[in-house]
């Protein structure tokens, strides 16, 4: 389903929580409009927390399921739901250890028996017409849900770890014994930016390392942003 397609139906969905005949328990101090914002947010927050958690990405997981945790706590309408709340928190939390432990198993689970606590929720509230269910495509074509920079460190090391050193100067020893810098010592270069790195993983690599034999590496357009991706990590931990 498109982006858009979907974006029609999410808020076509939540319109008869908040006609004039809905009986609708707010949070204090909120409005319809602002509960139709959270819920929408919370329904692309639980697709995006899915595709994280389904390619190992751990770290957007772990995002994405702090930002359910806020606007859930937004959207609880008072006290006398502790019980429900109680159900809610114990779901939120098997996801939390699924996600620190980074067991996809155990997420899947965690992830599946959340979308049966917010569906059993819904129909406890008198909106069972409302069902969630995993995901099965992403409406997000513009986000990469896999972990890039986990690739690009990956592929760093596979590819450019017979030479240079990637990450750990004290765990690391390259094949090659050249005089080739580190990357860390590559990304403190103030005249070397991510698109010298990309413009050399394009290149042919002529004139470049010892006697002009730096071996070319045969990669494809997103393992080149994957190494890029990583490489800009290192800059900014260095700049932090």
């Amino acid at each position: 389903m498109k982006f858009g397609t979907l974006m029609t139906a999410a808020i076509v969905a939540m319109l008869p929580l908040f006609n004039a005949g809905a009986e609708v328990n707010l949070p204090a101090g909120s409005t319809s409009t602002q509960l139709s914002d959270l819920m929408i947010a919370l329904q692309f927050q639980h697709i995006k927390l899915w595709f994280a958690g389904k390619l190992s990405n751990w770290s957007l997981a772990n995002y994405e399921l702090r930002q359910i945790e806020t606007n859930l706590r937004k959207a609880m309408p008072s006290p006398s739901e502790s019980l429900r709340s109680s159900q809610i928190t114990e779901r939120l939390q098997a996801l939390d250890r699924a996600i620190q432990l980074k067991d996809g198993a155990a997420f899947a689970k965690a992830y599946s028996d959340f979308t049966n606590g917010c569906n059993a929720c819904h129909r406890a509230s008198g909106f069972g017409w409302i069902t969630i269910q995993v995901p099965a495509n992403s409406p997000f074509s513009d986000q990469l849900f896999a972990d890039q920079i986990a690739q690009g460190r990956a592929l760093a090391h596979g590819t450019c770890g017979l030479c240079h050193v990637i990450s750990d100067s004290s765990r690391e020893t390259p094949a090659f014994r050249f005089p080739a810098p580190s990357f860390s010592e590559i990304a403190s270069r103030p005249s070397f930016s991510a698109n010298d790195l990309r413009q050399l993983l394009t290149s042919n690599h002529r004139r470049v390392g010892p006697s002009q034999a730096m071996l070319k590496p045969k990669l494809v357009e997103y393992q080149i942003d994957a190494i890029v991706a990583f490489f800009e990590t290192l800059q900014a931990d260095r700049a932090r």
